[in-house]
């Protein structure tokens, strides 16, 4: 009889696959599946909705969801609060330059665009730390709205849920397969305030 604990379904155990097969060959398909599902799911609530569901920054999103799962940066937390600072200071920064209703030009930047995106990616960056919501990706989403592709309230909102969404199936997933991943902040470490 096995004595070990079970903490999801026994085939998806994560640890126990890492303890039977080479570490890195365990996370790489781990990873580079659940972000598959991910995103394949994103897409469909996009191709379904008509809707802003997919854009570039929800990838480096999902592969700390599933490559670094125990990780501050992939926790609930730094995911959502993350990219909240990086949408609101995208679309503060187009206010303030004058570009709220300006479509995107990828192809002839202008100092104000210019301006908008420095001024978002510094305001992302600085606040991250102080609302101690360090997610990488979040830059790449506040340069998404500073540059116009995505500018709109509805937009926005969207953006948010579909963070919020890829957040959950990472929660749901990540449990399903023993990890103990957290309900909203990871649990700080030995000699750590994060």
């Amino acid at each position: 009889m096995n004595d070990r604990p079970r903490h999801g379904i026994a085939a998806l155990q994560f640890d126990e696959l890492v303890r039977r097969h080479p570490e890195r060959l365990v996370r790489a398909i781990y990873s580079g599946l659940n972000s598959f599902i991910s995103l394949g799911l994103m897409a469909l609530i996009a191709y379904t909705t008509n809707a802003p569901f997919v854009f570039p920054s929800l990838g480096p999103t999902a592969f700390l969801l599933f490559y670094t799962p125990r990780s501050a940066s992939a926790s609930p937390h730094n995911s959502l609060i993350g990219h909240l600072i990086g949408v609101l200071a995208g679309w503060f920064a187009l206010a303030v330059t004058g570009l709220l209703n300006t479509p995107p030009d990828l192809e002839s930047i202008g100092p104000n665009r210019i301006l908008a995106s420095a001024i978002a990616l510094g305001l992302t960056c600085g606040l991250m730390p102080v609302f101690n919501a360090a997610h990488p990706p979040a830059g790449a989403t506040t340069l998404i709205v500073a540059l116009g592709l995505l500018r709109t309230p509805p937009q926005l909102g969207i953006m948010m849920l579909a963070v919020l969404v890829i957040v959950i199936q990472g929660f749901v997933i990540n449990r399903m397969a023993g990890i103990p991943y957290p309900l909203w902040h990871r649990p700080p470490r030995n000699n750590e305030t994060t």
